[in-house]
């Protein structure tokens, strides 16, 4: 955009001109961009390009004569080192790519037209901006200059073995994955697999207590991830927590889908999975109900399961409590999808046609694109950054459970993937009651008279916590059993993967477990708290858990045998 100056001092109509033209390939790119170019949306409110064009004049001159002067300070952790420091080029060229940053995020917001039209404009220059940055050029770079001569060249050969390496892999490390190993230091619970079907394993953990509750916990994890991030280490296992405190804990594993899965349904995973788990555990523990928590979108399949068996139940006669769940705790879990937050750009008629025309009739949504997707949600943190430090640099990335289960992707089956996307994403049915069927019945989320324990991340990217209306915040107003709703610190998985010893972070909860419209009204009246939520949880759920009994000498019971120690077969396949 050094350029671009010219542009910007020749007038208004020039300056437009400079940037639209970048932003039409752009847009170009994103689902639904040849609409979103139309001429008469990528009009600039003159009074805001007016301003715009000001501000950037009068900051490239201060950025010209703080560079002659070399007092540039760069406030961005790519430009943090040494390296650039020590380089008044290399400060004098990282600074204007900020400014030019900052500069197309404000022509973005001058942009008359509907604000989906904005998003994705904005999401396009942020995508733009992290890619264009000087950092991710060894030219431009004077850190991985300075490595590559301290080095001899040695980095940069590291640099192409470690591109080759993410090359042959399929994908780029964010970890050291060779340091890691399912079932050896990452989801290392004792318990055995139970039950097994196509769709998913049943996991048993073994009890760490000489009593456990007589109503015992299933888990649904997301099936778009594996369910170790509920088990990454002992220190922040969600799922050993649980056993801890009494709880016979079950969890589903889900089969990392192959061609077999190619035709699988949003009916299969609902009914053949979340209830045939829930019908198992029953069994296996001798209960007439028991308790429930979903993550995600296991959180979206259990509270849709739970929909078809209430639906059941008042088909055949029988009352709400019935129920063969007595609570469900629904973690930065989507019921409502009004707000979908930065993904809300792929989404529109001609995207959901597409896939469905794509997967509708059967096929595989690699777990590489879902995954890939994702990480450019967060280009700078989740892209770049190891572009910069495996190639750039040849560094090899530091060992991280969590970013080695982040890589560790699954794929879908299309018809599950191509439902998914028309009835929550699209057109958000399933708080419409009666507008989605599922299993033969039609869902209707107010038959849901269970306790239930909502929780959303106040920084989440995926699942909003609910500032405009929607997000996990939403289902309170769906959800008509008595409801206690809480929200952490940070963001979707750091919030969630939050344990009592850490001592880190916060949540906030309300005393009288009041339930407003809007969360900025919840908030008026919730309080700080510092450190995990999971006591908070902990203490919710266990009068919905039953007496104590002797914990179980043996896992399974009756026809439900071990098949395999935990973490099972299921986990380990790749995608």
């Amino acid at each position: 955009m050094h350029s671009d100056l010219s542009a910007a001092a020749a007038g208004p109509q020039q300056f437009t001109q400079a940037f639209t033209d970048g932003w039409q390939g752009l847009l170009q790119s994103l689902p639904g961009g040849a609409e979103a170019t139309a001429a008469s949306l990528l009009r600039l409110a003159p009074e805001k390009l007016q301003a715009v064009q000001q501000q950037y004049l009068q900051e490239a001159t201060a950025l010209w004569q703080q560079g002659l002067a070399g007092g540039i300070t760069l406030a961005d952790r790519r430009f943090g080192s040494g390296a650039w420091g020590g380089n008044r080029g290399a400060q004098l060229t990282a600074a204007f790519s900020l400014l030019n940053a900052r500069t197309l995020a404000a022509l973005a917001e001058a942009v008359e037209g509907d604000e989906k039209t904005r998003a994705r404009i904005r999401f396009a220059v942020e995508q733009w901006s992290a890619a264009a940055s000087p950092s991710n050029f060894l030219a431009s770079n004077p850190e991985a200059l300075q490595r590559a001569m301290a080095t001899g060249g040695e980095s940069i050969a590291r640099g192409v073995q470690n591109l080759l390496h993410d090359l042959r892999q399929g994908h780029m490390s964010q970890t050291d994955e060779s340091l890691f190993e399912v079932g050896r230091n990452v989801a290392t619970t004792e318990g055995a697999v139970v039950f097994e079907n196509e769709l998913f394993q049943l996991l048993e953990y073994k009890p760490l207590t000489a009593k456990v509750h007589e109503r015992p916990l299933l888990l649904v994890p997301p099936c778009i991830n594996k369910f170790y991030i509920l088990d990454l280490r002992p220190e922040n296992s969600l799922i050993r927590y649980a056993v801890e405190q009494g709880h016979r804990t079950f969890v589903v594993s889900w089969r990392n889908p192959d061609e077999s899965l190619a035709h699988k349904t949003w009916d299969d995973y609902v009914d053949g999975a979340v209830i045939r788990a829930i019908e198992a555990v029953r069994e296996i523990a001798g209960a007439d109900r028991i308790n429930t928590l979903g993550f995600c979108v296991g959180g979206t399949l259990l509270g849709t399961a739970l929909a078809v068996l209430a639906a059941r139940l008042k088909e055949a006669g029988q009352p709400a409590s019935a129920l063969p769940v007595a609570s469900a705790t629904l973690l930065t879990t989507f019921l409502d999808f009004s707000e979908t937050g930065v993904l809300d750009v792929f989404i529109d008629e001609a995207f959901v046609r597409y896939r469905e025309l794509q997967f509708g009739g059967g096929g595989l949504l690699k777990g590489q694109e879902l995954a890939s997707t994702f990480s450019f949600l967060r280009p700078n943190e989740l892209v770049w950054n190891y572009v910069v430090g495996n190639y750039l640099k040849g560094e090899t990335p530091p060992a991280f459970d969590l970013l080695y289960w982040n890589g560790d992707s699954t794929n879908l089956p299309g018809p599950f993937y191509a439902w998914y996307l028309r009835n929550t994403y699209f057109e958000n049915r399933l708080v419409k009651p009666g507008e989605a069927e599922v299993c033969g019945q039609k869902v209707d989320l107010r038959l849901l008279k269970l306790p239930a324990y909502i929780y959303g991340s106040r920084e989440d990217h995926i699942v909003p916590v609910g500032q405009c209306g929607g997000g996990a915040y939403a289902a309170t107003r769906y959800l008509p059993g008595k409801r206690r709703f809480v929200m952490g610190a940070s963001g979707h998985i750091a919030g969630v993967i939050n344990p009592p010893a850490a001592n880190k972070r916060s949540y906030w909860v309300r005393d009288d477990d009041a339930l407003p419209p809007s969360l900025d009204a919840w908030l008026a009246g919730a309080q700080e708290h510092r450190g995990s939520w999971w006591p908070d949880w902990a203490a919710w759920l266990k009068p919905h858990a039953g007496r104590q009994i002797a914990a179980p000498k043996a896992y399974g019971g009756g026809q439900y045998q071990p098949i395999e120690p935990a973490p099972g077969r299921y986990v380990r396949q790749k995608a």
